[in-house]
């Protein structure tokens, strides 16, 4: 049992790794998922089920050369939407004095404002990352567990051969 915080609330509980007995172990993460969905089929509680993931990597991949161009386009377009938010809000909130045209000024105005920020940003962290790029956790494996008690139920119907619906 859990104490009670001072403001009469449960501390939340710690992360855990879920516990129980291993069902099967996977190189990717699609082909666990396709035995969970297996096992989903069959009318097996899958709330007992867990997809754990061994041995956590991060990859950067490097999809290419950050300049001011790209800096500026990237900074333009995020403006942009940002610009079209506010003027969509302006709209909705005062329809009678904002038309479409005040939308359409507000996102050329995010999309400048964006471009300046996008090149500022650029220049001053130029010499420490020139570069764009995307990260990525990967596992080596995943291990799907299940509660040992229904550890027998789900080996048998993994065991089944295969029905497609």
């Amino acid at each position: 049992m859990t104490n009670p915080s001072p403001l009469g609330r449960r501390a939340r509980p710690v992360p855990t790794v879920p516990k129980g007995d291993v069902l099967g172990t996977y190189d990717s993460y699609p082909e666990a998922q396709a035995v969970v969905e297996r096992l989903s089929h069959a009318e097996f509680p899958i709330k007992q089920l867990a997809i754990i993931g061994n041995d956590l990597t991060t990859v950067e991949r490097v999809t290419g050369r950050l300049t001011y161009g790209r800096a500026a386009l990237a900074g333009a377009v995020t403006g942009l939407w940002l610009g079209v938010f506010f003027g969509l809000v302006m709209l909705v909130f005062s329809p009678t004095t904002v038309t479409i045209t005040t939308v359409v000024a507000a996102a050329l105005i995010g999309a400048g404002f964006g471009m300046l920020y996008g090149i500022a940003s650029f220049a001053v962290s130029r010499r420490r990352r020139d570069f764009t790029s995307t990260h990525q956790v990967l596992a080596t494996n995943y291990q799907i567990v299940v509660d040992a008690g229904l550890s027998a139920r789900a080996h048998e119907i993994l065991s089944r051969p295969d029905q497609k619906r």
